[in-house]
């Protein structure tokens, strides 16, 4: 699972195949004047809640838009051969930074389409880091819509009864697990399974703020390097000495958080609204939570961005953008059905689930204000302190991503398509490495795949 997606395959490819039917079929440009719009947004309440803004736009405007729902697992294949057909769709919008870059490597992007509506909406009004993730050599490849935050979030009663500091450094982090750690209550609970994508966007967000990245400027890997070996041996640390034994992915990890047995848990904002009890499929149990569902969420803190001793604070964020697809006959009406999206539309689109959905365009939305939740619906401002609210609003500056600065966004997705290094983490958790033979291995691993791209 990425964890903007808490939707299984399964019930996304169900999705897909009803809108598809409901589209008639055809997910590729209309002869008509109508525009084409995949998202990527495609369970089935989220393409109601699109489909409702998309006819305000229409009523806004006279343009006809035929919306579809796209499968983010099948998206490089339907793009793809969607391409060779030339059926593109116009717009195509919660699209990863993985997938923008693909876009783009294959010329399928419009960037000039892309920078006017920056420019129309006003650059100024964006998050500096969402404009640069979404740009190369100066070229604007999408338009940054909204983000999710990979956090850490951690128990303030048990830091504060126990007088420990913020879990916001590898120090901290390290003292805490340790110190908190006993047989009914693990330190921490991190992610081990191999072939999960949530492993390694858990390794990437301690990753960051030691400066380890996946790549330098000169394309060579750089997971043996120093930055990188002390995020490994931190991993290894807390995954052998003071987390929960076993796989870990990102069900459990949540789970044994919910559950009251472990002190800090790294996932992503989409955590918010299941942690407040808003979600019936996913409420925590702790012994406190039978008499009050919103306890856990009083009492966790949250961390933004980490830093490790060689690095600044960071955190692992995506970026999801509108892309306005090339030599689209229907430029002009896609410009006008973006900007509407990132304008009046943009606080309905917010809404959809403004846990995951934290806004790059400042200003546009009353975030804090907008219904979040599944089966229960409430504000996250009547859940959360001022403080963790104005932290997330701005965690989108301090998103950073590997191999994108570096301009190796295809490098990328094919790592994501392989998972060295989840493969290498769960190689420690199996006592089979030590953190060196783990970066050495995942090291290799994206040197051949490196060069099964050259």
């Amino acid at each position: 699972m990425t964890t903007r997606s808490r939707w299984t395959a399964a019930a996304a490819a169900l999705t897909l195949m009803a809108a598809l039917t409901a589209c008639g079929g055809d997910d590729g440009g209309e002869t008509d004047g109508t525009l084409t719009v995949w998202s990527l947004e495609n369970l089935t309440d989220r393409m109601q809640a699109t489909q409702k803004i998309v006819d305000g736009f229409t009523a806004a405007t006279g343009i006809k838009v035929k919306l579809v729902a796209t499968d983010e697992n099948q998206f490089s294949s339907l793009i793809t051969n969607a391409a060779a057909a030339g059926t593109l769709p116009d717009v195509v919008g919660a699209l990863p930074l993985a997938a923008v870059a693909q876009m783009h490597t294959n010329e399928l992007v419009d960037t000039e389409a892309a920078k006017a509506v920056v420019d129309q909406l006003g650059a100024s009004g964006f998050s500096p880091r969402a404009l640069e993730l979404t740009s190369q050599d100066g070229a604007q490849l999408s338009v940054p819509s909204d983000g999710w935050a990979q956090l850490l979030f951690y128990r303030k009663d048990l830091f504060d009864a126990a007088g420990l500091a913020k879990p916001e450094t590898y120090d901290a982090i390290r003292a805490a697990a340790r110190k908190l750690n006993t047989k009914d209550v693990a330190g921490i609970t991190l992610a081990t399974v191999g072939n999960d994508a949530f492993t390694q966007q858990t390794f990437e967000n301690l990753a960051l703020g030691n400066n380890c990245q996946l790549v330098d400027e000169a394309k060579a890997v750089q997971l043996e390097s120093p930055e990188c070996l002390a995020t490994f041996q931190l991993y290894d640390e807390l995954i052998k000495n003071w987390s929960v034994p076993g796989a870990q992915d990102v069900d459990t990890t949540r789970a044994t958080y919910f559950s009251g047995k472990a002190s800090m848990v790294v996932w992503s904002s989409f955590l918010l609204d299941e942690l407040a009890g808003l979600r019936n499929d996913a409420l925590p149990t702790c012994a406190q939570c039978k008499s009050d569902p919103t306890w856990l969420a009083k009492n966790t803190g949250v961390v933004t961005a980490i830093a490790g001793p060689g690095g600044q604070p960071a955190q692992f964020g995506e970026i999801t953008s509108w892309t306005i697809t090339k030599d689209s006959p229907r430029g002009d009406a896609a410009q006008r059905f973006v900007a509407y999206m990132m304008n009046e539309g943009y606080a309905d689109w917010l809404a959809i689930a403004p846990e995951g959905k934290i806004p790059v365009r400042k200003g546009a939305a009353d975030w804090n204000k907008l219904p979040a939740g599944v089966d229960s619906k409430k504000p996250l401002a009547e859940i959360y302190p001022a403080e963790v609210l104005d932290a997330l609003l701005k965690s989108p500056d301090t998103f950073q991503r590997w191999g994108f600065p570096q301009k190796q966004g295809a490098l990328v997705g094919a790592t994501l398509g392989e998972l060295p290094v989840p493969k290498a983490i769960n190689g420690m958790a199996g006592g089979e490495l030590d953190a060196a033979g783990a970066a050495e291995r995942a090291a290799e691993d994206v040197k051949t795949i490196q060069k099964s791209l050259e």
